[in-house]
C-alpha cells in the first residue's frame, strides 16, 4: 500500500489510501520521543513508535511507510514501503527547522497483506540550536542571601490576529510562569534539576488560549530550587559552584494570521519586584506573608511605575537544551482522613497515608497569625509531629528555616496557602498557629507530587499482603521520581544512583520511565570526570566523589541504557552513553588490573550478616565490562567486543577462583547474598550453578525461611530462586509477615516502603525509600513470568516464565509494552490452572511451562522449541495446565 499525499489549497496535508480494504484495526499510540504529541523537541533525528491495535491471532506487521511533512504539506522524508516489523524509526530525512510542526502519517500492512487504516500524529520543534535564542538572560541582582523570592513582568500590544503562540522558557532555579493573570500549564517545580554549570533546560508552552488582542502581560515568579540552595546540611549544596540569585531567559514567540512573526523576549524592559514568598527552599520549606500581595501584578494594567528594572546576567552554561519527559505533577488529591486537636493553636491531620509533595490549607483567621505546618512522616507518642527519624543531616545555622515546615502568615479573612518551590515526604502535618484558630479536617488537603509518567502495569492477585505490597513499592517509586530518582522525598532529595539501579525494572514494569531515565542519563554525562569517575549521587555540588561511587552504585551508566534497550528496543541509550561507558569500565580497570575490586558501599543495611564489599562491587563491574562488550557488538565496534569480552571472562575467572568452592557450591561463607547476586549477575559456571542455587535455597531454610540480606541481596535472593526451581520459596519469602520482610512493614502500617527492614530504627530509617524496591519487578517476573527477550529487545519476543506458586490461587499481570499490551493470568482449580494469555500483535512469546506442571488436554500452544518453550503468536490464549504427580 503506497499513500497519495494530496495538497489542499488551505496547506493541510490528507492521506489518501489507494487501497479500499481499509478496517478500524490499525497503528496506535504514535510516539515521537517517547511523547504523544510532544512540543519544543530539539532531537534533529527523532525516534517515531507506535504499536497496532489488532486482536487478530497471529497478527503482525508486513510492512510500514512513515512520511513526514511540514503543515504546509511539503515531504521531509518518505521511507518508502518497507517490508520489515519494526516499530521504532529514527528520522532520516531533511534537516528539520526551529519551530516548526511536522505531522507524521504511518501506513502498515499486516499478516496476509491486510491494509490498516493508516494513522497521524505530529510532533514541532523547538530551538534546535543555541543561536535561535533572543532573549536574554535576566535576574534582580546576584544576592544569593536575598531570601524573598522575585517577580517579574513585561506588557505588549497585540495588534493583529495570533495563529500561533509558543513561549520557550529557561530558567536557573525554578518559576511559575503566568498570561494574563492565569497560570501557563499544570507543572510544578520546573524545569528539571541538572548540574546547572553545564546544561539548562527549557520548557514549551503553547500559550495562544491565553493571549487577547490589545495589552497583555507576562507573569513571572522565580524560585531557587537546587540552583540556590539557602538551606545547609551535609552535602553542602549551599556551596554550589554554580550558586546565583535565580534568573531565567524567555521567548514568546507569536506567528500571526498573515503569516507575520513577532518574538517578546526577556531584557532589561522587563521589570522586578520582590513577591510575598519570602523564603523557598526545595529541601526544608516555603514562607508566604501573604500581607504583602500585590493583586493584579502580572495583569496588563497593574502599575509597575515603583518596580526595579530587571538586571542582564550571563547564561548558567552554554548548553541550553529542552526538556523532553513527563512533568512534575500534581497527580492526586489526597485529602486528610482524621485530624487531631490539642488546642485552638495546635492541630495535628493525618494523611492515612505517606506522600511525596505539598500540604494545601484553607482557613480563616486575623491578619498577621502565624501558622507553622511541620510535615512528618510520624508522630511521637503524644501525636505531635515527629521528625526524628529524617533531620538527621540537616544543619541549620539558626531557627528560621525549620525542617519540613512551610510558615504562612495571614492577610485577615479566609485564604488558601499552597508552597510553589518545594516538596515533602509526610504523612502527618502539625499545624501550629501564632493565635486561636478554628479548623476541621476538611481544612487540609495533601497533593501527591511526582514526575506524571504513565502507568505502565498492574498487579491483581487473591492476596491482599501481594497486592498491598506492590502498591506499597509503587508509592515508594513514585514518591522518589521528581525528573531524576530519588532516594527518599524528605531526608535527602538526592539522585542516589545504588537506589536507582535497584528499582529500574520495578520502575519500567511498572511505569512509562524512559524520558526520565534518559534525562538523568545525561546528568551521568555532565557529572563524569575525565577519568570516568561518577559520583554517588547525581546531579551533584560535587559531595560524592570520594565516597559510596564504586561499581556497586554508579553502575547506573551501563545498567540503565541496557535495560532501556531490552524494554524498549531502543538503541539511542546505549549510543549516546557508550563512551561514557567505556571511560568508566577503564578507569575501575586502571585501579583493579587483577580484575577484583574493593571500591563500594557493599551490601547496604544488611538484616545482620554482612558480605564482602568485593564480592558484591566486583559483581557489578562484571556487569558494567559485560554489558559493555554486548553493546559493542550491536554498535559493530568490532575490536571494543573483543577486548571487553576478553576483560569480562578475566573478571569471572579471578572472581571464581577467590570465591567459589566448586566441590561444594559455596561462595565466600555462604551467606545469601553471597549465594544470589553471582547467580543474579550471571558470573556462575554453568556446571556449579544447580549446586550453588541448591544452596541458597537451603541456607534460606536454615534460616528460618527469613531475609539475611542488605539492599544488594534483596535485589537478588528472590529472583534467582524463583527463576531456578525454587519459587514456592521466594513466594513465602516475598509473603512473610514477620521481621524482616516487606510484609513486616505492612503489619506496621507501611503505605510505602521502608529504607530498613527494622520499624523501629535509630539511624537509616525512612518510611519512604526505595532501595529495596525490587520486588515490585519481580512480581511481573516471577509470578507473571514476564521477560524481555535480550535476542529480541522491546518485547518483540516475550519470554513467558509464570509459576503457579503454593500460598496464591490468583494472579495477573499486565503490562503495556513497546508493542502493546501484555497480559499473563493464571487461576488455580484444584489440582489445574487455567493460564490466559494475551501476546500483542506484532510480537511472539515463548512460553515455558513451570517446574512441576504438564499441559493437560487439547491446548493452543503451538510447537515446542528446542529450548523446552512453545512459541506462541500474537493473539489471545487459554491454557489449561495440571500438576504433574
Amino acid at each position: 500500500m503506497n499513500p497519495r499525499l494530496i495538497l489542499l489549497s488551505a496547506g493541510n496535508l490528507l492521506l489518501s489510501l489507494l487501497s479500499a480494504a481499509q478496517v478500524v484495526k490499525g497503528p496506535e499510540r504514535l510516539q515521537c520521543e517517547h511523547l504523544t504529541a510532544p512540543i519544543g523537541i530539539d532531537n534533529p533525528h527523532p525516534r517515531f513508535t507506535w504499536i497496532i491495535n489488532d486482536a487478530t491471532k497471529g497478527a503482525r506487521q508486513n510492512s510500514y511507510q512513515l512520511v513526514v511533512a511540514k503543515d504546509d504539506g511539503a515531504v521531509v522524508w518518505n521511507t518508502g514501503k518497507v517490508g520489515k516489523d519494526d516499530n521504532l524509526l529514527t528520522y532520516n530525512g531533511k534537516p528539520l527547522e526551529p519551530f516548526t510542526r511536522y505531522k507524521w502519517i504511518l501506513a502498515l500492512t499486516g499478516k496476509n497483506d491486510v491494509t490498516y487504516k493508516a494513522a497521524t500524529a505530529f510532533f514541532e520543534t523547538g530551538m534546535l540550536v543555541q543561536q535561535n535564542w533572543k532573549g536574554n538572560w535576566i535576574s534582580d541582582g546576584t544576592d544569593i542571601h536575598l531570601k524573598p523570592a522575585p517577580y517579574f513582568r513585561k506588557t505588549f500590544l497585540l495588534r493583529k490576529p495570533v495563529k500561533t503562540a509558543r513561549i520557550y522558557i529557561a530558567t536557573a532555579g525554578l518559576y511559575e510562569l503566568t498570561l494574563n493573570g492565569n497560570k501557563t500549564g499544570d507543572h510544578r517545580l520546573d524545569p528539571m534539576y541538572t548540574r546547572f554549570d553545564r546544561r539548562n533546560l527549557y520548557v514549551t508552552y503553547d500559550v495562544a488560549a491565553q493571549l487577547k488582542e490589545g495589552q497583555n502581560a507576562i507573569g513571572v515568579l522565580l524560585g531557587n530550587g537546587w540552583y540556590n540552595h539557602q538551606s545547609t546540611a551535609v552535602w553542602y549544596f549551599d556551596k554550589a559552584p554554580w550558586r546565583n540569585r535565580p534568573a531565567f531567559c524567555a521567548d514568546l514567540r507569536i506567528t500571526y494570521t498573515d503569516g507575520s512573526t513577532e518574538t517578546i523576549s526577556t531584557d532589561k524592559s522587563w521589570k522586578t519586584a520582590l513577591s510575598p514568598v519570602v523564603f523557598n527552599s526545595i529541601y526544608t520549606g516555603e514562607h508566604y506573608d501573604a500581607r504583602l500581595e500585590l493583586p493584579a501584578w502580572n495583569l496588563p494594567g497593574f502599575d509597575d511605575s515603583k518596580w526595579a528594572s530587571a538586571t542582564e546576567r550571563a547564561a548558567p552554561s552554554q548548553n541550553i537544551v529542552a526538556q523532553e519527559l513527563y512533568p512534575i505533577r500534581d497527580v492526586e488529591k489526597t485529602p486528610a482522613q482524621a485530624m487531631k486537636k490539642f488546642s485552638d493553636t495546635d492541630y495535628v491531620f493525618n494523611l492515612g497515608r505517606n506522600i511525596s509533595g505539598v500540604s494545601e490549607l484553607t482557613i480563616s483567621g486575623a491578619a498577621g497569625t502565624t501558622l507553622r505546618l511541620i510535615h512528618a512522616e510520624k508522630t511521637d507518642a503524644a501525636g505531635h509531629a515527629d521528625l526524628s527519624n529524617i533531620n538527621v543531616h540537616y544543619r541549620p545555622t539558626d531557627d528560621s528555616d525549620p525542617f519540613q515546615t512551610d510558615i504562612f502568615i495571614l492577610k485577615g479573612g479566609t485564604e488558601t496557602f499552597k508552597p510553589r518551590f518545594n516538596y515533602k515526604g509526610f504523612q502527618f502535618v502539625e499545624v501550629k498557629s501564632s493565635q486561636p484558630v478554628q479548623l476541621s479536617v476538611a481544612s487540609l488537603n495533601g497533593y501527591f507530587m511526582h514526575s506524571a509518567v504513565p502507568p505502565a502495569g498492574m498487579i491483581q492477585t487473591d492476596d491482599s499482603l501481594i497486592n498491598k505490597i506492590w502498591s506499597a513499592t509503587n508509592h515508594s517509586y513514585l514518591s522518589n521520581l521528581f525528573g531524576y530518582p530519588t532516594d527518599c522525598p524528605q531526608r535527602e532529595k538526592n539522585g542516589w544512583t545504588g537506589d536507582a539501579v535497584i528499582a529500574l525494572q520495578t520502575g519500567l514494569y511498572n511505569f512509562d520511565g524512559i524520558t526520565i531515565y534518559e534525562k538523568w542519563l545525561a546528568d551521568h554525562r555532565d557529572e563524569q570526570q575525565p577519568n570516568g569517575v561518577l559520583p554517588a549521587i547525581i546531579p551533584t555540588s560535587g559531595w560524592g566523589y570520594q565516597w559510596a561511587n564504586g561499581p556497586d552504585w554508579t553502575s547506573t551508566i551501563a545498567i540503565i541504557p541496557w535495560t532501556l534497550y531490552e524494554f524498549y528496543g531502543d538503541l539511542k541509550p546505549l549510543q549516546d552513553n557508550y563512551e561514557n561507558i567505556k571511560s568508566y569500565v577503564n578507569h575501575i580497570n586502571d585501579l583493579y588490573p587483577d580484575g577484583l575490586t574493593t571500591w563500594g558501599l557493599g551490601d547496604w543495611v544488611p538484616v545482620k550478616s554482612k558480605s564482602p564489599v568485593e564480592l558484591t562491587s566486583t559483581l557489578y563491574y562484571f556487569a558494567d565490562v559485560t554489558i559493555l562488550a554486548k553493546t559493542a557488538q550491536l554498535l559493530g565496534r568490532t575490536a571494543d567486543h573483543k577486548r571487553y569480552a576478553t576483560l569480562a571472562e578475566k573478571i569471572k575467572t579471578a572472581f571464581n577462583k577467590k570465591y567459589l568452592n566448586t566441590s561444594t557450591g559455596i561462595y565466600g561463607s555462604g551467606l545469601q547474598t553471597e549465594l544470589s547476586t553471582p547467580v543474579y549477575w550471571g558470573i556462575v559456571p554453568e556446571s556449579s550453578k544447580a549446586k550453588v542455587v541448591a544452596n541458597l535455597a537451603e541456607k534460606v531454610q536454615k534460616d528460618g525461611v527469613q531475609l539475611d540480606v542488605g539492599i544488594l541481596g534483596a535485589k537478588a535472593v528472590l529472583n534467582v530462586l524463583s527463576e531456578n526451581g525454587y519459587a514456592d520459596l521466594a513466594f513465602q519469602l516475598a509473603s512473610k509477615k514477620t521481621y524482616p520482610s516487606w510484609g513486616w512493614w505492612i503489619e506496621n502500617g507501611a503505605t510505602t516502603l521502608y529504607e530498613n527492614w527494622k520499624v523501629d530504627a535509630k539511624n537509616d530509617a525512612s518510611l519512604n525509600h526505595i532501595m529495596f524496591g525490587d520486588i515490585g519487578a519481580w512480581l511481573y517476573k516471577a509470578l507473571g513470568g514476564i521477560f524481555p527477550d535480550p535476542e529480541q529487545p522491546g518485547f518483540k519476543n516475550i519470554l513467558l516464565k509464570p509459576n503457579f506458586v503454593t500460598g496464591l490461587n490468583q494472579f495477573t499481570a499486565t503490562y503495556q509494552g513497546s508493542r502493546g499490551l501484555i497480559t499473563s493470568s493464571w487461576e488455580k482449580k484444584g489440582d489445574n490452572v487455567l493460564y490466559k494469555v494475551i501476546i500483542p500483535a506484532n510480537s511472539t512469546a515463548s512460553f515455558f511451562i513451570p517446574m512441576g506442571w504438564k499441559l493437560n488436554g487439547k491446548n493452543e500452544a503451538g510447537a515446542q522449541k528446542k529450548d523446552g518453550s512453545y512459541a506462541l503468536p500474537s493473539g489471545t490464549y487459554l491454557l489449561s495446565l495440571e500438576k504433574i504427580k
